[in-house]
């Protein structure tokens, strides 16, 4: 892997959970950069908008930072971790509480240059 060919764009507090999140970012893995940008503008997902800039701010390092065409730019790899998670109480029967879990992911987003297509999803 030639690290002079790949930009990286992160984001640690996404407010949606990694399992409903890793569904949206996994359909863009191994896509040209131009197609996935249209396969997140038009998902209906509320999350999409936020991979989307995610995305964006990849090509912009690539391009600025690394000097990288962006007709050639392709999603090499899209993973999602969890991160922290808030703890809410909600009051129920008879004096008790019940809690409410509202998870936190994190997003890597890595793009690489390539001469040509291997492997493009449609």
């Amino acid at each position: 892997m030639n690290q002079n060919l790949i930009a990286i764009a992160k984001d640690n507090m996404v407010r949606i959970s990694p399992t409903k999140l890793s569904i949206i970012v996994n359909r863009i893995v191994n896509m040209k950069v131009s197609s996935a940008v249209n396969q997140l503008k038009f998902s209906p997902k509320r999350i999409s908008k936020t991979i989307l800039k995610i995305l964006n701010a990849a090509v912009a390092n690539a391009e600025n930072n690394k000097q990288l065409d962006i007709d050639k730019l392709f999603v090499k790899e899209a993973f999602v971790g969890k991160s922290l998670r808030m703890k809410r109480w909600r009051p129920r029967a008879k004096g008790r509480a019940a809690s409410i879990i509202k998870p936190f992911s994190k997003v890597t987003i890595v793009v690489e240059e390539r001469s040509e297509t291997i492997k493009e999803k449609k």
